[in-house]
């Protein structure tokens, strides 16, 4: 299999750029060709081919997300927004052994703890990093649904369980010498000490996204500029809203409903402007209850 080097540095956004003409990609198109057939719709191929790529690469590359945008008739943001949202796929280059050990309460309870510890201390290695020779990559997940057999690990996504330090012991020295049953994983490019996303990292500390940092408060219930949300519960009532039909959210599906009862609400407390006409006639009304308030008083719950 050909190493490549990509364009972009590992992790960073995927540019609006083709992608290079690449052996693999081109070894891999029918593959592709023959998922997207499966599908009434091309995009619907998107994660199955996601799968395909960090099979044959490790990881999924800048380079075959953009080969993936084309191939779908989708932007580079929408293939990347997707990869991003999976912990499974790696944006960059990981170790041919990912070690996956859980973290949740009832391993916890079974002394997680001293084996994650066991673990950093016998690779040399933190959360989410890889060993200098590329061999292991170390992580600490949330609950792996098995905890009869607490405390418990996958391996390239095989359990292990009954974890204890020899047993560590034995499994690593089985990885290292080429005898342990679960298969490594492909390796293209040489992993770098640590896989985190900058990008995510900003967001994971409650960083704001480039189009939101003007923006004082980015998370009213509208978004910016409509605290409350009756701008867009407006829009919802007063316009054509294309995919009413096709959706079984209660605000699209009982806005009008919702509207109703404000208004009622509202004029009870005196206030001319309903709740839907985002208060452009209301003087001296009640407040209006932000989105999220028992506004309805549980006649649509």
């Amino acid at each position: 299999m050909s190493t490549h080097s990509s364009p972009n540095p590992p992790g960073e956004h995927v540019g609006q750029d083709a992608p290079r003409v690449d052996p693999l990609f081109e070894r891999l198109r029918p593959q592709c060709e023959a998922l997207i057939a499966q599908y009434e719709q091309k995009p619907s191929a998107l994660l199955p081919m996601m799968h395909l790529f960090q099979e044959h690469q490790g990881y999924v590359s800048q380079d075959a997300m953009r080969f993936t945008a084309r191939m779908l008739d989708l932007s580079p943001a929408v293939v990347e927004s997707t990869v991003s949202f999976y912990t499974l796929f790696y944006r960059k280059p990981v170790g041919k052994y990912m070690l996956q050990v859980c973290r949740g309460l009832m391993c916890e309870l079974r002394g997680a703890d001293e084996i994650m510890k066991y673990f950093r201390e016998k690779l040399g290695i933190g959360h989410l990093e890889t060993t200098d020779d590329g061999l292991f990559s170390y992580e600490e997940v949330e609950c792996l649904a098995a905890c009869d057999r607490a405390t418990c690990m996958q391996v390239n996504l095989e359990f292990v369980y009954d974890l204890t330090p020899a047993l560590i012991d034995e499994m690593i020295d089985q990885i290292r010498a080429g005898s342990y049953p679960v298969q490594p994983m492909a390796q293209t490019a040489k992993p770098e000490r640590s896989w985190k996303i900058a990008q995510d990292l900003q967001v994971g500390s409650g960083g704001k996204s480039p189009g939101a940092r003007s923006a004082t408060r980015p998370n009213n219930a509208g978004g910016v500029g409509d605290a409350t949300g009756i701008i867009m519960l407006d829009r919802f009532v007063t316009k054509d809203v294309s995919f009413t039909g096709r959706s079984s959210e209660r605000l699209v599906r009982d806005a009008r409903d919702i509207v109703e009862i404000a208004d009622e609400q509202q004029h009870e407390h005196g206030g001319p402007g309903g709740f839907a006409d985002g208060g452009r006639t209301a003087v001296g009304g009640a407040p209006v209850r932000p989105l999220g308030s028992p506004i309805d008083g549980g006649q649509l719950g």
